[in-house]
């Protein structure tokens, strides 16, 4: 029918689990307040770039910037959880006015109950896109667990839902929009941008 909006497709290699233990992964995401992100891997595709001094650069997804600002338009927030702390995060977090960042903390669990504590969240009310090992025991805290195409075999069997793209390059733009479609939010978000009001970053 013309002007039908469309929902939402699952992106073609994008796999959701379905649970019968009453896990974390049956319970919807309208409640969900906080998507929280690994940094490499996840925001980057996991590869550093040295110059001949020694010093790093990261690439990061335009896609991904439009896809928090969208997350966060929603009236959500947005955080970046890192084992390592590198400037080049610092500078993108400071573009997108990524509202927790917490770097440097390879105890991710302990940082993550300190990121409950300080802003009055419960397991709940997160969600978490991880891609390694070190991701695991956090993923099995949240409400839902997001991990990308590239996530190592143990994290992508944990996840309750696998993206098709790699991290840096969209996978955090297509968790945005696989948890607001499952909020029943998509369409709106979708209508704002054909209307031009959208922002990008």
């Amino acid at each position: 029918m013309a002007g039908a909006t469309r929902k939402f497709a699952r992106p073609p290699g994008a796999q959701s689990r379905t649970m019968n233990d009453g896990s974390s992964c049956n319970n919807g995401t309208c409640g969900i307040k906080l998507l929280l992100l690994d940094v490499d891997g996840v925001l980057t595709d996991g590869r550093t770039y040295m110059d001949g001094d020694g010093r790093e650069s990261l690439a990061f997804s335009i896609q991904d910037g439009v896809g928090l600002k969208l997350w966060q338009r929603s009236g959500r927030l947005v955080g970046v959880l890192s084992g390592r702390d590198v400037p080049a995060v610092r500078h993108r977090a400071e573009q997108l006015k990524i509202d927790i960042t917490v770097l440097g903390r390879n105890d991710k669990m302990n940082a993550y109950e300190q990121i409950l504590a300080e802003n009055g969240l419960t397991d709940g009310q997160v969600a978490y896109m991880g891609d390694d090992l070190l991701d695991l025991a956090v993923m099995g805290r949240v409400a839902y667990s997001i991990a990308p195409a590239n996530a190592v075999e143990p994290v992508r069997a944990a996840a309750c839902h696998v993206t098709s793209r790699r991290g840096g390059d969209g996978a955090v733009s297509e968790a945005v929009l696989h948890l607001l479609d499952r909020a029943g939010e998509w369409a709106g978000h979708l209508a704002s941008y054909r209307a031009g009001s959208g922002q990008r970053r």
